[in-house]
């Protein structure tokens, strides 16, 4: 693995230090100088995930508002050629992932991001993951403003930012541009929807929301919160979080549990006391309300060169009237979200004539082209049928959404891409009528996980597996009735039946049949399935789970021509560390050293909490060596104070969990952050002379135990 050398090159600065850790931190892997979980912690907060595959990652992108330009679509095709499959996966968190990168070049792959605009910090790993929004966010016609400039500066604020680089889980949050929540917020851990009172810009907040195996919808902090107060309440949240979450249970671990544990009125108490704390309670967004630049250039095309059946209905699922009324936005129906590096290089040339450089991904795995001139309809329409990419159905039935599943993912239990694959084929020769509505959707997730988004469909479905006397079956769990209606309302589905997975295509069949022969007149899908409920569709579907007369075909997974065998990996969408006490201790070391060089650079807000996760991470250390299980800060400031100090094992001068909480009563200033470090350092200094004195310094800790 050769150094790079990056001095030359136009990369941001701080870019420059992520990309050279990274190469540090990998050598120091494969010499064997550091644990391969603690690795994996670190490098996930880099966007370099493992792959179902050994020795290859999946390479993850972090595209706020999934906002990308022409140029940047073409660097990252030109990326995935180099270092990939040359494929781009376009994903439901408005991403891009690249799969089978070695890790060795994951270093060289970050640089040339960094070279086009782009990062990978924080795709992955316990973070602020990516920020999602409406892909229509600025041309919405129902928005009462547009939201990507707050999503750029939630971003840029949260990004390294050190509150949220090692909380238990991750965290998601998403801006819908109008009421109808195009961003789904309903299942976000934050979620905003914007608003206009009296002449002020702020937003609908709701809080605590999640898909996975328990789906849980938010709940309401604010009807209304000033747009300045949005960035202060989510820095006092994720402190919350990061301290009273589960970190042990991992799957308990999300804010949707600490929510539902505690309630939403203790919440906001506990948030209400941080917010006291901070720097600044108010932060301005600054907005620029301009146009982009618009190609002007008309392309005029000859009625024979078109079929204009195929035109009017790409017309009409895939294109609408922007809120600026002169121009039409373009949704680029991407099969399964993989669009080939040769396409894209293709479609950036497209998108340059036609288009405004702005291009979003969207949350179903398509692409939003903007500012397109009416008279340019047919002239673009003809240049995406010559790329493939001219696909009528735009959010249709049979526009499928579907994570990688068993192809790539750790987690995937049985194949989503090969039944999505299917679907879309029998639905287009089965239901043509349907792919002209917009009422149902289809979404798989390979896994409980719900990548693929089920729970928010109106036919979803995750994998799973049946067990059989002659073998283990791969399965679907069905969902039925979720999504986001008319109203703008959003629902979860309903779990419904386990089928083996080679009969959902007759058990989609059977679903939209029952639909067209019950529903009644302009019935939505998702009301039709509320009306009916869960016991209902079981009844209809319950004649396929019979497997007394089952085939061999169906002990065989979509694409797979050999039987299935349920290889489930660990999955690494939050880190699982097995470590000693002595690392951990070097821990605790780094973070007095990151608070003291953020004292000498004024930044005292982020010195505090460098300072405070030093104090828990040093008697946590103590707590592991004493076997005593840690899975809440605040449980472990409170077990250190019972099991430690008043036992006489170490002395504190004062009350040991007030003065570490004293950081979230006074607000950051070099008196306090340079006070506040100096008590860390004496605390840490007794913590290493109490472990000189152990008879097992360097104990190992009971794996179960560590998470906090």
């Amino acid at each position: 693995m050769q150094d790079l050398q990056l001095t030359e090159r136009n990369i941001k600065e701080e870019d420059r230090i992520d990309i050279l850790e990274l190469q540090s931190r990998i050598k120091g892997f494969k010499t064997g100088q550091e644990d391969e979980e603690k690795f994996k912690l670190y490098r996930l907060t880099r966007g370099v995930y493992g792959q179902r595959q050994l020795g290859v990652q999946m390479f993850r992108l972090k595209i706020p508002s999934g906002k990308i330009t022409a140029s940047q679509l073409a660097g990252v095709a030109d990326i995935s050629d180099a270092f990939a499959t040359g494929n781009l996966h376009l994903t439901t968190r408005q991403n891009i992932q690249l799969h089978y990168v070695k890790l060795d070049d994951s270093p060289e792959v970050w640089a040339q991001l960094s070279e086009i605009g782009m990062t990978a910090r924080e795709a992955c790993g316990n973070t602020v993951r990516n920020i999602t929004a409406s892909p229509a966010a600025g041309i919405d016609p129902d928005e009462a403003f547009d939201v990507t400039p707050y999503v750029d500066a939630v971003f840029n604020y949260f990004l390294r930012n050190p509150i949220c680089q090692e909380m238990g889980r991750k965290i998601k949050p998403a801006f819908s541009s109008s009421s109808k929540d195009t961003a789904y917020t309903y299942f976000s851990d934050f979620g905003l929807t914007p608003e206009i009172r009296d002449g002020v810009r702020g937003f609908k907040f709701v809080v605590g929301g999640g898909l996975g195996a328990l789906a849980i919808p938010a709940q309401e902090a604010f009807d209304f919160i000033p747009a300045d107060e949005v960035i202060p309440f989510i820095e006092a949240s994720l402190r919350v979080f990061d301290r009273y979450g589960e970190r042990e249970k991992r799957q308990k671990a999300r804010m949707k549990f600490l929510l539902k544990d505690m309630g939403l009125e203790k919440w906001m108490s506990l948030v209400q006391e941080e917010l006291s704390s901070l720097e600044k309670q108010s932060i301005p967004i600054i907005v620029e309300d301009k146009l982009p630049e618009i190609p002007e250039d008309i392309y005029p095309v000859e009625d024979d060169k078109v079929d204009d059946v195929a035109f009017a209905k790409w017309v009409l699922t895939n294109t609408f009237t922007q809120k600026q009324s002169a121009y039409r936005g373009v949704y680029v129906k991407v099969r399964l979200g993989d669009i080939h590096a040769d396409t894209a290089r293709k479609l950036a040339v497209v998108i340059k004539k036609y288009a405004a450089d702005d291009v979003r991904i969207t949350i179903n795995q398509n692409l939003l082209l903007r500012f397109v001139k009416p008279e340019n309809l047919k002239a673009l329409f003809i240049d995406l049928q010559a790329i493939n990419l001219a696909d009528y159905g735009y959010d249709t039935i049979a526009d499928i959404t579907a994570c990688p599943g068993t192809d790539t993912c750790n987690l995937g239990v049985t194949n989503s891409t090969g039944l999505a694959v299917t679907l879309e084929e029998r639905l287009r020769k089965e239901h043509p009528s349907l792919l002209m509505e917009k009422g149902i959707d289809i979404k798989i997730s390979g896994c409980m996980n719900a990548c693929g988004q089920h729970m928010a469909s109106g036919i979803g479905f995750h994998g799973s597996s049946i067990k059989h006397a002659d073998g283990v079956i791969p399965a679907m769990q069905v969902v039925v009735g979720g999504g986001i209606d008319s109203d703008g309302l959003g629902h979860m589905g309903d779990k419904v039946i386990k089928l083996p997975t080679k009969r959902i295509p007759t058990a989609v069949n059977a679903l939209l049949q029952d639909y067209e022969e019950n529903r009644n007149l302009g019935e939505e899908y998702i009301h039709y399935c509320k009306r009916q409920g869960k016991r209902y569709f079981y009844a209809v579907l319950k004649p396929l789970a019979d497997v007394t007369g089952i085939e061999k075909e169906d002990f065989m997974d979509w694409g797979q021509e050999h039987l299935y065998n349920q290889a489930i990996g660990v999955g690494e969408c939050a880190g699982v560390i097995l470590d000693v006490v002595g690392t951990i201790l070097k821990d605790a070391e780094q973070k007095l050293d990151w608070a003291s060089k953020s004292v000498e650079r004024k930044a005292y807000n982020d010195a505090i909490y460098h300072t405070y996760s030093a104090f828990v991470i040093s008697a946590k250390a103590v707590l592991l060596g004493e076997d005593i299980k840690c899975n809440t800060h605040i449980k472990i400031l409170n077990d250190f104070q019972e099991n430690i100090i008043e036992k006489g094992l170490i002395t504190y001068d004062g009350a040991f969990t007030e003065e570490v909480l004293e950081m979230k009563k006074k607000k950051p200033s070099q008196a306090f952050a340079t006070e506040y470090l100096a008590k860390a350092r004496t605390f840490y200094d007794s913590v290493l002379n109490y472990r000189s004195l152990s008879a097992q310094p360097n104990k190992p800790v009971i794996e179960s135990y560590y998470k906090a």
